[in-house]
């Protein structure tokens, strides 16, 4: 018996259906991109690992999928290196090449290797899929698509302020209540600082990055386990419990971090930021929230998380500042900040709330019936008129029984049924019946185009 056939779990099958759902959200983000001047580009799904290791931290390592390298691969290998049971060992000998973690690394590689090509500051947006080797769950995938948008060449704080209104703009598009968290990791720098502990940076935003899944009793295990301090721990609990307004929290922090020069920095961007996107206005509510981290090693600025205040789900966007991502490529100096929007979550949050406009889902706008051979060439040569003149047509293929025929328009969501048959072939007409309301009316041969795009 044949194995039953299946795909892979964390990826998924997109029926035509939900395809016309997913590219209403890919063509919303995509507009936004062009209104606030985002150029196209596209990056292979695959890097070399030398480009996509070290960028993630240890984490973000382990979950980039690596591909074996082509041929005899087990003839790199010896019997000290089977041995040995290490992974890195192994895996440096038989794969040189990863599928891509996110879009930003290979976007930096992009920008260092093109550099003589583009105009800095460069704006581009990227929408493809992307690969992590993570355990499949509820709005977590191994393949899913980010659509990013980011600017390099840049130091100005503006195009912070410019991607939080593009973030509001998306998201108002798509009906999707949202919140904005806002933090900076020069603020968390200057935390690690005055918590005495500065090189453990890492250590510390890696573990409250998950206060929102495993508690603040899970952080300080996590800590403990990374041999933060006792005392440094003690220390962070009431900044990590700070509340109030942004203002207010704004505030606290200034009286917390006085004394750390990176930390007061941080602060004065925040403050400039919120500042600025409140001059603008948002219709999301912005929060400054000092546990967020992202828990990516390249941010070295503003971080910016977005979550669905509607549906219980991990974020639908993100994003940052990375001042160092080209330097690693042999480019120092070159500043970069952008924003990443999760498609498939925000594809869950809209079939969570329906809220798809009513047209998403319309198929072809007019379906011809076919009556008979001599019928559908008249009805052919219609509809080659009516594609030339941008309205979408086809004919039903084979000559079935008109029952069948109107059954597959109503359940591909046809808009117009067109029949020409005998009678309307002597009178050089069209029937056209309207799907939504039943009607029908006759349509001259010499009028359907104007019929048609004039709807």
């Amino acid at each position: 018996m044949a194995q039953k056939p299946a795909i892979p779990k964390g990826t998924r099958d997109f029926s035509p259906s939900e395809m016309s759902r997913r590219n209403y959200i890919f063509n919303t983000i995509r507009e936004v991109f062009s209104l606030f001047g985002f150029k196209c580009i596209e990056t292979p799904s695959m890097e070399n690992l030398s480009t996509l290791m070290g960028k993630y931290g240890e984490e973000g390592d382990k979950l980039l999928f690596k591909i074996l390298n082509s041929g005899d691969w087990v003839s790199a290998l010896n019997d000290v290196d089977l041995e040995s049971h290490s992974l890195g060992a192994l895996t440096s000998k038989v794969s040189e090449k990863g599928l891509r973690y996110d879009l930003t690394v290979p976007f930096a590689r992009f920008v260092v290797q093109h550099r003589n090509e583009i105009q800095f500051p460069f704006k581009r947006y990227q929408i493809q899929p992307v690969w992590r080797a993570d355990r499949p769950q509820k709005g977590r995938y191994r393949e899913f698509y980010q659509c990013d948008a980011d600017v390099v060449g840049s130091d100005s704080l503006y195009n912070e302020v410019e991607l939080l209104q593009m973030i509001d703009m998306v998201f108002s598009r798509l009906r999707i209540n949202i919140v904005i968290k806002l933090n900076n990791r020069k603020v968390l720098a200057g935390i690690a600082e005055i918590l005495g502990v500065p090189d453990q940076i890492v250590d510390i935003t890696v573990a409250i990055d998950k206060i929102d899944k495993i508690g603040m009793e899970g952080v300080v295990a996590e800590l403990k386990e990374k041999n933060i301090p006792a005392e440094a721990i003690e220390k962070l609990k009431p900044i990590l419990a700070i509340d109030g307004t942004i203002a207010e929290r704004l505030t606290t922090l200034r009286e917390l971090l006085a004394n750390s020069e990176i930390g007061c920095k941080g602060l004065d961007e925040l403050e400039f930021i919120v500042n600025q996107t409140n001059r603008l206005g948002l219709t999301a509510k912005l929060e400054l929230d000092v546990s967020l981290a992202r828990g990516l090693n390249y941010y070295t600025g503003a971080i910016i998380e977005v979550k669905a205040a509607d549906v219980a789900i991990g974020s639908i966007s993100g994003g940052g500042r990375y001042d160092n991502l080209t330097g690693v490529f042999g480019m120092p100096g070159v500043s970069g900040v952008g924003i990443s929007f999760g498609a498939d979550r925000i594809y869950d949050v809209l079939n969570a709330l329906n809220l798809y406009p009513d047209a998403t889902e319309e198929g072809t706008e007019v379906l011809f019936l076919n009556l008979g051979d001599a019928e559908a060439t008249c009805s052919l040569k219609i509809i080659k008129q009516l594609r030339d003149a941008g309205v979408s047509a086809e004919i039903y293929p084979d000559g079935a029984k008109m029952k069948k025929q109107m059954t597959y328009a109503n359940d591909t969501k046809v808009r117009y049924v067109a029949i020409v048959g005998s009678s309307e072939m002597e009178t050089r007409s069209v029937t056209v019946k309207d799907m939504s309301t039943g009607d029908q009316e006759g349509v001259s041969f010499d009028n359907v185009v104007n019929y048609f795009t004039q709807k």
